[in-house]
């Protein structure tokens, strides 16, 4: 298995913004090559070893939803050939796991849509019966699916530090009210359209979250990633059972593990095996089959 790009080294563009997984690059004054490492974060943090293809799968897996879903809101692509844009000996750095991006005003919250009652939301719910001040019915049961989906904003952390779930009302004081349920029911319509093509491929998605941003003219777009296994929950449908954590396709493979060690989930995170390191792989190019029908090209 190759090694993994764990960092860009671009010198032909300037460097505008290292992520937990995604390096920026300026194109002119308008526009972005972001490029998607195989770097991964798991609890805010960045893990010392890259998953081999995992940009390569997470590129592929964004720009097949941001086409099937861009009838409910534009994105941030161009159609530029990102190794257009860098100079030959750099192609290799950006073929198949970068794009050209409109640069857009990033609206400064993330749209977090849940469709099942998991993670933090199922500790939220077991200590409040709320889940980021939505009151749910009482007696609900981990994983189980909620009656009807919800939008539970987060506000976006600086790298090493943790997300901070929001209720809706602050974000409208962030963001401004127009925006802010502007961005709600984009991204309910996003989770609805994304939730019923996945389960005709076995997936559930359990949950997801989306960013935005705004162009030019005003128009909202959608950035960043799109319903990855980065950013989602995917569990294969027909081993869901209502009560237990389901296994699932994406890094919570990792956050298990991380969970049965000492660690205080602050820098430095502990070394991944190379047993976890391959398997989580796996799971990232399962999740890309199972969920487009196609597989990386070779």
């Amino acid at each position: 298995m190759a090694a993994g790009l764990f960092q860009t080294s671009i010198k032909s563009l300037p460097l505008v913004y290292r992520g937990k997984v995604r390096d920026s690059y300026a194109v002119g004054d308008d526009k972005l090559l972001i490029v998607t490492t195989d770097r991964l974060s798991a609890f805010d943090v960045v893990m010392n070893q890259p998953i081999p293809d995992k940009g390569r799968v997470l590129n592929a897996m964004s720009n097949f939803w941001f086409e099937k879903l861009q009838h409910i809101v534009p994105n941030h692509l161009t159609g530029i050939a990102p190794e257009s844009v860098v100079a030959p000996d750099e192609v290799e750095q950006v073929r198949g796991r970068a794009v050209v991006a409109m640069k857009l005003k990033p609206v400064p919250c993330e749209a977090v849509v849940r469709g099942y009652l998991i993670g933090s939301a199922w500790k939220d719910y077991q200590r409040t019966g709320q889940v980021c001040g939505i009151a749910l019915p009482p007696g609900l049961q981990m994983a189980e699916k909620l009656p009807e989906p919800i939008f539970t904003p987060a506000t976006k952390a600086a790298a090493g530090s943790h997300d901070e779930n929001i209720p809706f009302e602050r974000m409208c004081e962030i963001v401004g009210a127009e925006l802010a349920f502007r961005v709600r029911t984009v991204s309910l319509a996003l989770y609805q359209a994304a939730a019923e093509y996945a389960a005709t491929r076995g997936i559930i998605i359990a949950d997801t979250k989306f960013e935005f941003g705004i162009d030019r003219d005003g128009v909202l777009r959608l950035m960043d990633e799109a319903l990855t296994a980065d950013s989602s929950r995917f569990w294969p449908a027909d081993e869901y059972v209502v009560g237990h954590s389901p296994p699932s396709f994406d890094k919570q493979f990792v956050r298990d593990w991380l969970e049965r060690q000492h660690w205080n989930k602050s820098p430095p995170p502990p070394d991944l095996p190379p047993d976890i390191v391959a398997k989580t792989a796996e799971k990232y190019r399962e999740a890309l089959r199972r969920l487009t029908g196609r597989d990386l090209d070779s």
